[in-house]
């Protein structure tokens, strides 16, 4: 990679990592639902400039079914679930879970695409998800600080489950636009998608909305996290997609974590303990071995 494509990659890292920091001070007040709301409406109207390009248009004019649903995938109940999860879990722990997503769409491109993952990646899948089961038996019972609680192990796992099925929405989402959506230009597909989610969550996030008017604060969390979290970021993540290829552009899988802990715990005084660390560590390896970003010569020999 060439010094400005490394830059533009820690930055997508930084602004992704962000997003879990972005979601917690907004959905505090604004509540779960309208976070989500939000973050895709504030989003596709900052897409707008670009998806009204003329082969960006077209493209969008002759899918525009399957890209809405996706966006319902990909960004409406994703977004929403994260929003709620990080109100009763750490961000860290759940970044640490969101980089699982490469485990899933393989995993779902397996069960649905019949794509069925050499040696190395079967591997990794397992190893992934004995990550995963780990940090969620050793973090079953924490408040946002990373503290223990007296009542707060229902909600600490429902918040845990809510990542998951997250993860399991992008990996559909993934095999879905695979199969629907090949050759489809990114951006028609990026900008349409917050507009199917924007549309999707519309009326639920007017019926949810907060009583008491939100503080400036956390309206800022909340353009930040729809226009540098989703909008800049998605610019960026096809930027590097274009000039280096798929496969190095989802490597930004490992930063996101990294950045997240370090924003929970210089902004919100979250715990980063031992294990959160040793499990993320564990998932990363599955997430490399089940993505072919790194491989087993031996399985993958016997093959």
């Amino acid at each position: 990679m060439t010094p400005l494509l490394l830059l533009e990659f820690a930055v997508l890292g930084a602004l992704w990592g962000a997003s879990f920091l972005f979601m917690r001070l907004g959905a505090a007040e604004f509540g779960p639902v309208a976070t989500a709301g939000l973050r895709v409406g504030i989003a596709a109207l900052c897409l707008l400039p670009v998806f009204l390009r003329a082969a960006v248009w077209a493209d969008f004019r002759a899918r525009w079914r399957p890209i809405l649903l996706v966006g319902v995938l990909n960004s409406g109940l994703p977004f929403l679930l994260f929003s709620f999860a990080v109100l009763h879990i750490p961000t860290g722990v759940s970044a640490i879970l969101n980089a699982t997503v490469p485990l899933t769409g393989a995993l779902v491109a397996w069960l649905w695409l019949k794509d069925r993952p050499g040696g190395s990646r079967v591997l990794g899948l397992a190893i992934g998800f004995v990550g995963v089961t780990l940090l969620v038996l050793g973090k079953s019972g924490v408040d946002a600080r990373g503290m223990a609680t007296a009542g707060g192990h229902a909600l600490s796992l429902a918040a845990m489950g809510a990542c998951l099925l997250a993860t399991t929405c992008y990996g559909i989402a993934a095999s879905f636009t695979k199969r629907y959506l090949t050759g489809v230009q990114p951006l028609a597909s990026a900008t349409g998608s917050q507009i199917g989610a924007s549309l999707a969550l519309a009326g639920p996030a007017a019926w949810w909305w907060p009583a008491t008017a939100p503080s400036a604060g956390a309206w800022g969390a909340i353009v930040a996290l729809a226009v540098l979290c989703t909008s800049i970021a998605y610019i960026l993540y096809f930027r590097i997609i274009e000039r280096a290829g798929p496969a190095k552009a989802l490597t930004v899988t490992f930063l996101i974590p990294v950045f997240a802990l370090l924003y929970g715990a210089l902004f919100l005084g979250e715990q980063v303990s031992a294990w959160m660390v040793v499990c993320g560590a564990v998932i990363l390896c599955g997430t490399a071995l089940s993505t072919g970003l790194a491989k087993v010569g031996t399985l993958e020999r016997r093959r």
